[in-house]
């Protein structure tokens, strides 16, 4: 006898989600806590796992339409049972948002390569092992994802092996006419980034400062420990140098770590210095928050960053990870660029973007030019509470932290 799988509640208020990926196909075997899809709130990406094994006798929903939450995803039928009547299931499984928010481990099946067989882009289910994106591109160019030879870890196929695999002429790529145009929803967490930015642009007076950071001395540093640090698995980049520097420089000018009402009457300062991080994940844009960085060493901050990291760019976050930020910090540089505006993570009142490091010539002490680290840094403010001085001043305590990592060493407590 066939089951429904209701859609459970997976918190936050969300009634609804866009199904990105099916991750099983109609009349294939599953097994309990097997991934059966993912799909994308206006959170985060959220993997479904099977509540029961069994075999999965139909999908209700294709691939980026809107699935509703208390309604049947997908029937099945229990495993030990051979009928096929199709019964609603009235008691919906238990599904938090802690745990949908995290990887579920595929079941232990013997793949084809253990027996000495040879495998083309397959997981152990069959399924080619690529990202919804590469998948994306793949149905663009009206490529049967399974027929691509993958370069990864595993017969991974990436976006760079789709497009060879059309340029070798091994499929048939549609034409598309001149002057055609494509519609595309705007759904799940670009719909709330861009609602945001909307919000925080029309009810917040930006105004921007820029100012440059000669990192060299830092960078120093971090070359030396870098190494010591990655034979414990510890990634010691440099954005928890400038999350510490910057809860120090609040210690004195706690009034960019606030936030103000709607009708701007009253201002509330944050004990707690909970720096954001805006990640460009593949779901769209996410800002993942540090907790309590004034209470954090320069390691732990590293192990939060990795975390939060990994879980962003895979558009798995914990919801707890998105609240609470009180300053955000936007790594721009990584991708290119040197100067820009930020937009404000409203309710906060600043932020500051990173521009890309250069090697650039500068005067030293004795008149001689020499190569040195600098990056552009961008602020932006909310001209309601900080002004063009506070915001300098800010800037140049935790500039000085940075250019003299010392300076840094003994003010942290």
């Amino acid at each position: 006898m066939s089951i429904d799988f209701i859609l459970p509640d997976i918190g936050e208020g969300i009634v609804e989600c866009e199904l990105v990926e099916w991750l099983v196909k109609e009349g294939e075997v599953i097994v309990e806590d097997q991934p059966i899809a993912d799909v994308m709130t206006d959170k985060a990406l959220v993997q479904i796992p099977a509540m029961h094994s069994g075999v999965v006798e139909k999908l209700y929903y294709k691939q980026g339409e809107i699935a509703k939450v208390h309604s049947p995803l997908f029937a099945m039928t229990p495993e030990g049972d051979s009928t096929s009547d199709t019964v609603a299931v009235n008691s919906e499984p238990e599904v938090n948002t802690e745990s949908v928010t995290k990887e579920v481990p595929a079941p232990s099946v013997v793949s084809p390569s253990e027996k000495g067989e040879t495998t083309n882009a397959k997981a152990d289910n069959g399924k080619a092992l690529a990202s919804p994106a590469v998948r994306r591109v793949a149905r663009e160019l009206d490529i049967n994802i399974h027929q691509v030879e993958g370069s990864g870890k595993k017969g991974r196929v990436y976006k760079d092996d789709v497009v060879a695999h059309s340029q070798n002429g091994s499929s048939v790529v549609s034409t598309v006419a001149t002057g055609s145009t494509s519609v595309e929803p705007i759904r799940g967490i670009k719909k709330v980034m861009a609602t945001a930015m909307q919000n925080s642009v029309s009810t917040i007076p930006h105004f921007t400062y820029c100012e440059e950071i000669d990192l060299t001395e830092l960078i120093e540093l971090r070359g030396e420990l870098k190494e010591v640090y990655a034979k414990q698995d510890i990634k010691l980049t440099m954005m928890p140098f400038f999350m510490k520097a910057m809860s120090l420089a609040i210690k004195e000018y706690p009034v960019v770590n606030a936030k103000v009402n709607d009708d701007c009457t009253e201002l509330t300062y944050f004990n707690d210095h909970n720096i954001g991080m805006a990640v460009d994940s593949k779901v769209g844009l996410l800002v993942p928050n540090i907790k309590q960085v004034q209470t954090k060493s320069i390691l732990d901050l590293a192990h939060d960053i990795m975390r939060l990291t990994n879980d962003a760019r895979s558009g798995r976050v914990a919801s707890e990870d998105l609240k609470g930020g009180t300053i955000t910090i936007s790594n721009i540089g990584a991708i290119g660029g040197t100067v820009a505006t930020p937009i404000i993570n409203k309710p906060e009142v600043a932020i500051v973007a990173l521009g890309k490091l250069q090697k650039l010539p500068r005067f030293n002490e004795q008149g001689d030019v020499e190569a040195r680290s600098i990056m552009q840094v961008s602020w932006s403010g909310d001209h309601r509470v900080i002004d063009g001085g506070t915001i300098a001043r800010f800037c140049n305590l935790w500039k000085s932290f940075l250019e003299k990592p010392s300076h840094m060493l003994v003010h942290m407590s």
